[in-house]
C-alpha cells in the first residue's frame, strides 16, 4: 500500500479524519475478489474481474459506471441472484456466498432485499399488490396469520406514501413512481439492514425522481438503513451517496468519499465521466471541456496495475507510472 501525500492541506486534514471514523465504522457487507462469468468455452465471459470493496453501516455506497460496466452484476451476485466463480461475499463477517447453510440462506433474504431497475417489470402483473408486497413474508414467516401479513402490508405502504386501498389493485393501475414506491415498500416489509437500489430513479420521469430520492434519504433515517446506490448518472451520486466505487468493464478503477471524487478525480476514466454531468449554468456548460477516456492510453504491458491508496480513503486502479502521476496531480491540487 502507499503513503498518503506529504503536504498537507485542509481538505487532506479533513479526509484523514474521515477515514479515521471509517475504520471506526462498522463493516456490514465485505466484498473480496468478486468474479462473475458467464457462459463457458469460447463463450466465457467475465462480467466481474476482482472487485473488492466494504459498506459501512449506516452509509449509502455507490456503484457507478456506464451501461455493461458489471454494476448490476455485483448487485445480484450480492443478494445471490447470480453465482459468483471466485472470490467471496461477507454480510456482518459471515460469508453469503457459494453454498451455504439454509439458514443462512433465509438470513440473506430477511436482511438483503433489492430494488429493481424496471418497476414494471419487477412487478408481477398477475398479482395484486397485497400479494407483490407480502410475497416474503409468506415464503419466510409461515406462522402470521392473514389479518398480521395484511396488517403489514398496509404499513410497509404507507411507510413509502401509498394508501392502504391499493393494497387491492393491479401493478398496471399505478403510475411508474408509484410503482417504483411498491417495489420499495416489498423490500422494507422484510425489515432489512442492507438494501441494493439498482438504478432506483432511471425508468422515472424527472420530477418523480426527487420524491422517491427523498424517500429512501428519509426511510434510510429512520430506519437506519444501508444502501448500495447502483446508477450511471453522477449528479444523482453526488447528492445521495457518501463514498462512490467508479467500474468500467468489471474492474473498480477508483474509490472514495463523495466529495473529494469529485473535487479531485484522479483516473482518467473517472474524470470523463464528471465532466459529462450537465452544469445547471449556460455560461459554464457551454464553455467547459469533455474529456474523452481512450483505454489505450494504459500501457500495463511491463508494469502490472493494482488498486493503491493514494490518500487515505481515496483508491486508484494503475501501475507504477500511472500511480506516480497520480501522486504529483495529488501535490498540485494540495499546493
Amino acid at each position: 500500500m502507499s503513503t498518503a501525500i506529504t503536504r498537507p492541506s485542509s481538505s487532506a486534514a479533513a479526509n484523514v479524519v474521515t477515514t479515521v471514523r471509517q475504520k471506526e465504522r462498522e463493516t456490514l457487507l465485505s466484498v473480496r475478489g468478486m468474479r462473475v462469468t458467464f457462459g463457458a468455452g469460447r463463450r466465457r465471459f467475465e462480467a466481474v474481474r476482482g472487485v473488492s470493496f466494504d459498506v459501512y453501516k449506516g452509509e449509502t455506497f455507490g456503484l457507478a459506471g456506464e451501461s455493461g460496466s458489471g454494476k448490476t452484476t455485483i448487485g445480484r451476485a450480492i443478494i445471490r441472484v447470480n453465482p459468483i466463480s471466485g472470490g467471496e461475499v461477507l454480510f456482518r463477517g459471515e460469508r453469503i456466498s457459494g453454498r451455504v447453510k439454509r439458514k443462512t440462506d433465509g438470513g440473506v433474504v430477511r436482511n438483503i432485499q433489492m430494488i429493481f431497475q424496471d418497476p414494471m417489470a419487477s412487478l408481477n402483473e398477475r398479482a395484486k399488490v397485497d400479494y407483490i408486497v407480502a410475497e416474503g413474508l409468506t415464503n419466510l414467516n409461515r406462522h402470521l396469520t392473514a389479518a398480521q401479513r395484511q396488517d403489514a402490508v398496509h404499513k410497509a405502504l404507507l411507510d413509502v406514501g401509498l394508501l392502504p386501498e391499493f393494497a387491492s389493485r393491479f401493478p398496471h393501475e399505478f403510475s411508474g413512481g408509484q410503482r417504483q414506491r411498491i417495489g420499495i415498500a416489498r423490500a422494507l416489509i422484510m425489515n432489512p439492514s442492507f438494501i441494493i437500489a439498482d438504478e432506483p430513479i432511471s425508468a422515472l420521469d424527472v420530477s418523480i425522481r426527487a420524491q422517491v430520492l427523498n424517500l429512501m434519504s428519509r426511510l434510510q433515517k429512520e430506519r437506519g438503513l444501508t444502501y448500495l446506490f447502483i446508477a450511471h448518472d453522477l449528479s444523482v451520486m453526488r447528492f445521495i451517496t457518501d463514498r462512490i466505487a467508479v467500474i468500467r468493464q468489471g474492474i473498480i478503477v477508483e474509490l472514495a468519499n463523495t466529495e473529494r471524487l469529485f473535487e479531485n478525480p484522479l483516473h482518467p476514466y473517472t474524470r470523463a465521466l464528471i465532466s459529462a454531468v450537465p452544469v445547471p449554468n449556460p455560461v459554464v456548460e457551454k464553455t467547459k471541456r469533455l474529456e474523452v477516456y481512450d483505454p489505450n492510453m494504459h500501457d500495463y504491458a511491463k508494469f502490472k496495475p493494482e488498486m493503491v491508496e493514494i490518500e487515505p480513503g481515496h483508491w486508484v486502479f494503475g501501475n507504477a507510472p500511472e500511480v506516480e502521476g497520480y501522486r504529483k496531480r495529488m501535490e498540485r491540487v494540495s499546493l
